[in-house]
């Protein structure tokens, strides 16, 4: 991976979530020569690790995190929330909630311009990260400004995933499948929209959003399929599909970073800010990419 194009330094912080306490840890880009008209509070980006509920930790966040916040640049919040089965639904949804209230709160200290905060995250970070944009519309804020699913599990039924996909996934379905058991214990919790986004019906007045999906993922299916849903609701979606990237390794593809970053930057309003150029890519990396602005909208 090429060096960073600036210093991050991170700092972790305490805050309380659902059941008990839980540590942020906030990534600062450094100014240098070049940010000397930029202003002082910058756009922040709430990132979720994966780990399917049940597994992970906030240490591997650190390097999508600390890569973020220096090509944006931005400050990156990561979340070390509750797990599955010490602490089902709905903890971890409301441990990031709490979180991103917490960033909203304390954006000043941090540095952050509280009116462009996005989510982003991977996985079981990804259905979060779709959650906490329905919560934080459904309870009138914080506000975000976008949505980044990366590989997203979205679909605990496991209605979705195609035959034709089980044999050559590169993931299996039955660990999918234990990871909602033991994250949804509860047989009617596997419907909520907070659990399940690729069921909700009532998808308007969500932030825009970018799903990037791995060809030989057995969730690429769910996560296409909840970007249709977002356009016929009239959501300003994109969906890039990662040809060379698998399940586990799409957060740290470069091609899916370079998409990232730029949808971060456009709807974060940075597009006048200097910023580290981005770089044209091999087309073979770009194939099958698919880009999807329904409504033609432009951030305001």
């Amino acid at each position: 991976m090429a060096p960073l194009p600036r210093e991050v330094t991170a700092e972790d912080y305490w805050t309380q979530g659902y059941a008990g306490r839980i540590r942020l840890r906030v990534f600062r880009p450094e100014m240098d020569t070049d940010d000397a008209a930029a202003p002082l509070r910058r756009p922040g980006v709430l990132y979720l690790h994966g780990g399917g509920f049940v597994r992970g930790s906030i240490n591997d966040a650190d390097a999508p995190a600390r890569h973020l916040a220096a090509t944006l640049p931005a400050v990156v919040v990561t979340v070390g929330y509750s797990l599955a089965p010490a602490a089902p639904f709905p903890a971890a949804p409301e441990d990031v909630y709490a979180a991103l209230c917490c960033m909203a709160d304390h954006a000043g200290a941090w540095g952050i311009d509280r009116r462009r905060i996005a989510v982003a995250g991977h996985d079981a970070g990804g259905n979060l990260s779709a959650a906490l944009s329905m919560i934080a519309r459904d309870r009138g804020g914080p506000h975000l400004r976008a949505q980044v699913l990366i590989a997203p599990m979205l679909d605990p039924t496991m209605a979705r995933v195609r035959p034709d996909h089980l044999a050559n996934a590169d993931n299996s379905a039955e660990v999918c499948a234990d990871c909602y058991r033991q994250y949804l214990p509860r047989p009617t919790e596997r419907v909520h929209p907070y659990a399940a986004p690729v069921e909700s019906r009532r998808l308007q007045g969500l932030p825009p959003a970018l799903l990037l999906t791995a060809p030989q993922d057995l969730l690429r299916t769910e996560a296409e399929r909840y970007a249709a849903c977002l356009i016929e609701a009239g959501v300003v979606t994109q969906v890039v599909r990662v040809n060379e990237a698998c399940h586990d390794s799409i957060a740290m593809s470069a091609v899916a970073q370079d998409e990232m970053t730029c949808f971060l930057r456009w709807h974060l309003g940075m597009t006048r800010q200097a910023a580290v150029p981005r770089k044209r890519r091999p087309r073979a990396d770009r194939k099958d990419r698919t880009s999807i602005d329904p409504t033609g909208e432009t951030p305001g």
